[in-house]
């Protein structure tokens, strides 16, 4: 329950600037002695700065909280999605896990139901998921921090995939725009994203509805066969005909198409 706070209250902070006590009191439903512990605790940790009777995201913090957000936004369509992903995974294969939000379901999913795998990653927050999993043996590139995304990119990351050749990449996606290609908001990213499209022998993009008709500046590539896309129930039906008549396989997954017990796996992890 604590920890449930701490994070509300961050995400709270990052979402909204300078807030008082009253306001954070208000917004999680605890006490003001409670507030102030929190934010006592908060502070020690280096996340907030206290001030005038509120507190603010301190200065460097942000880029974690604003990775936490993200990955709590859209929640429940991005667990269905990790849920229909896990349905194509094949026992023996090699897999690439892209560093994206809905990505870090899967993994977690794979985490309470493991398989025997070879994983490899550029997502930290992934490679630590899937750390001491029986059956899987797992494999970060190499290469530089991105910090905004807790991901390896760079040449060096590029030139380790050279070297590879996965059976499935699973990949994530800041938006999908209206001329029907994956852009991400990191030119680095990108470029590597692309360079693991061509070392899979299939690719799922994972993306819920929310990234369909949005635009962020680099391509990483066109969605087209043998690319398909994995959404949710929310996509509307104008994009999945243009889908249907590119040519691209496409999996709507249904929220109840996430049982019951997956759900309380991924609320634990």
């Amino acid at each position: 329950m604590k920890d449930d706070r701490l994070s509300a209250i961050r995400q709270h902070l990052y979402a909204r600037g300078f807030c008082t006590i009253q306001d954070l009191a208000d917004a999680v439903g605890a006490s003001l002695a409670t507030i102030r512990r929190d934010l006592q605790v908060l502070e020690d940790e280096g996340v907030i700065t206290r001030s005038h009777g509120g507190a603010r995201i301190a200065s460097g913090a942000d880029v974690e909280v604003a990775f936490e957000v993200r990955e709590r936004q859209g929640l429940a369509a991005k667990r269905a999605i990790a849920a229909a992903a896990y349905d194509l995974l094949k026992p023996h294969g090699s897999i690439f896990l892209d560093a994206g939000t809905t990505v870090l379901q899967l993994a977690r999913l794979l985490r309470m139901h493991p398989m025997p795998l070879t994983v490899f990653t550029n997502g930290l927050l992934i490679a630590q998921a899937l750390m001491n999993v029986p059956k899987l043996k797992v494999s970060l590139l190499g290469g530089q921090l991105r910090n905004e995304n807790a991901s390896i990119v760079g040449p060096a990351a590029e030139a380790m995939l050279d070297r590879l050749w996965f059976d499935q990449l699973f990949l994530g996606a800041s938006a999908v725009a209206d001329d029907a290609c994956v852009y991400s908001m990191d030119a680095a990213e990108a470029s590597l994203n692309a360079r693991m499209l061509t070392r899979s022998a299939t690719a799922m993009l994972l993306a819920d509805s929310s990234k369909f008709g949005r635009c962020t500046t680099f391509l990483v590539t066109e969605i087209a066969p043998p690319l398909g896309v994995i959404s949710d129930e929310g996509l509307a039906a104008s994009w999945r005909t243009r889908l249907a008549d590119i040519g691209a396989p496409v999996i709507v997954a249904p929220l109840a198409g996430t049982n019951a017990a997956a759900k309380d796996d991924l609320a634990d992890a």
